[in-house]
């Protein structure tokens, strides 16, 4: 049998999770997620796929986020016609995600398209279309947990609880082929565990290879139970009030969005917190709520813990642009709640361009900063930023709060991993930048597991997973190993661009300026005509 595992997407990085099956008889794809992160990345999203999506026979989904979800109608466009098959709430987030996703590309298109008209550049169309996400809904498939569900010639899958978000799950795949029967567990994103929202991770042991998820591989938090989370929270609250101005919690449209409001009205119904209007600025993190507020059931909590959230009174959704355009106009303090998470997209960054200069603002982070991303930055103290081409000084507070992490941390991880054992092949570690993923392997091989099974694959890497081992073969790779997980030079631009204007602004006089402005010019002639 030849059984070969290629990794599209998260390999040495942490976004745009795609694997590839291929058994000779069929090819099944697990998770077809967006790039985030650096333009390096982020322009991956808009190539030809590594691969013929018309010879796809099945897509497995793990779970809702862009990062697993969002080339899917990308891949409907490119010709993609079988099951996509997913949990009931993976499905019903996927129709207000996809959506969203080709909604944005949409709007995103037609400025970078003014813009490129202006300077005389060709014009480009969008990955995909509102249109072609309602289309791909078309073939969603619903798996339950735990059943087996017949996937393509000699594949069948079964889904368990993964804790991550409403509808995650993590995939067991059985292959069966010249009378050999081997099993691959995809873990998706994983939970931590202990939270009252959503249930523990689960997953069955004894499976042949393992690919597990290493976002916070490298980082071990101490257990928080959902009371000690509220208290963290009520501090932050407390502390971004007495500061004087408006809290803006950039926060992921879902789970996290949701999380937070239930945990706002639980500390603002127990009299915790300082009473506050809240604003949630995101149409996709408003009609998420919506879903949540159908299936959020929490077995933990014997209720759905979001069907009541605006029970207060003093929850607004924002739907209109409008309708946030007027938190301009909002003095004292208030909450805001926009997405996206890592302050990449959507309306958070008209929030951040209004805020960031103010040193009564706060800015609280709760979820994870890719490498090259705006959040990444603020989180880790850049005293300036560019926005949409725009340059500012950043003096609000900037916090984060880890707790609210939807990633099983390093020790949950492992833990996870050996109950999943005894693992007979190769555990191959993937979503997770290049620090996490040696942590997380020296983790494992801390408890017990054999270093020359534990495999960290790069992008576009193919193993065979045969009877005598794993080998990994020869592949074309899309960009180099080394570029998945760190700034690129598009970070850098925008870095040296707030260093040169500080540098002017900071130069005792015109002359200075222009002096430092020739060495400049002089170094961008080209060789032979200095």
């Amino acid at each position: 049998m030849a059984l070969d595992l290629t990794f599209h997407g998260a390999a040495g990085c942490v976004t745009g999770f795609c694997a590839r099956l291929d058994t000779g008889r069929a090819k099944v794809l697990i998770d077809c997620g967006m790039f985030q992160g650096s333009k390096t990345l982020k322009t991956l999203n808009y190539e030809r796929f590594p691969f013929d999506p018309r010879e796809i026979d099945a897509v497995l989904l793990t779970h809702a986020h862009i990062d697993h979800s969002g080339l899917l109608p990308k891949l409907m466009r490119a010709g993609y016609r079988g099951p996509i098959i997913a949990t009931a709430g993976t499905r019903d987030l996927c129709g207000v995600l996809l959506p969203d996703a080709g909604d944005i590309q949409e709007s995103e298109v037609r400025r970078l398209n003014r813009r490129n008209e202006q300077r005389g550049k060709p014009v480009v169309e969008p990955i995909y279309t509102v249109r072609d996400a309602h289309r791909t809904l078309e073939l969603f498939d619903t798996a339950r947990l735990g059943e087996e569900v017949a996937v393509a010639p000699g594949v069948a899958a079964r889904y368990w609880e993964a804790g991550h978000i409403l509808g995650s799950a993590s995939i067991e795949v059985t292959v069966e082929a010249d009378g050999q029967v081997t099993t691959l567990l995809f873990s998706g994103d994983l939970g931590p565990g202990g939270r009252d929202f959503l249930p523990d991770p689960q997953g069955p042991s004894g499976v042949d290879h393992l690919i597990l998820e290493s976002t916070y591989g490298g980082r071990a938090r101490p257990p928080i139970d959902p009371a000690a989370r509220r208290r963290m929270l009520a501090r932050e609250l407390h502390d971004a009030q007495a500061a004087g101005g408006p809290l803006l919690i950039p926060a992921f449209a879902v789970e996290r969005s949701q999380e937070l409001l239930a945990d706002l009205q639980i500390l603002t119904r127990d009299g915790d917190i300082p009473e506050a209007d809240v604003f949630l600025d995101s149409p996709l993190a408003i009609e998420a709520t919506e879903v949540f507020q159908r299936r959020g059931y929490s077995p933990a909590m014997g209720r759905n813990p979001f069907e009541d959230l605006r029970a207060s009174g003093r929850l607004q959704f924002l739907r209109e642009p409008s309708e946030s355009d007027r938190l301009d106009r909002l003095a004292g303090w208030h909450i805001i709640l926009a997405a996206s998470g890592m302050c990449d997209a959507g309306r958070v960054r008209k929030h951040l361009k209004r805020l960031l200069w103010r040193r009564d603002a706060t800015v609280l982070l709760t979820g994870y900063q890719a490498t090259g991303t705006l959040g990444r930055y603020l989180q880790e103290g850049a005293s300036s930023v560019r926005i949409q081409g725009e340059d500012l000084t950043v003096k609000a507070r900037i916090r984060s709060l880890d707790v609210y992490s939807g990633h099983a941390d390093q020790t949950a991880l492992v833990a996870w991993a050996k109950a999943r054992g005894p693992v007979a092949g190769d555990i191959f570690l993937a979503h997770g930048e290049p620090e996490g993923l040696e942590a997380l392997k020296g983790a494992l091989v801390a408890a017990g597991l054999d270093p020359a099974r534990i495999r960290t694959p790069a992008l576009d890497g193919v193993f065979r997973l045969g009877r005598e081992g794993v080998t990994e073969t020869a592949t074309q790779r899309r960009i180099a190993p080394a570029q998945a997980a760190r700034p690129d030079w598009h970070n850098a631009r925008a870095r040296l661009m707030l260093d040169l204007n500080a540098r002017l602004d900071a130069l005792p006089s015109n002359a200075a300026r222009e002096a430092l402005l020739r060495r400049l010019a002089l170094d961008l002639e080209p060789a032979e005509a200095v």
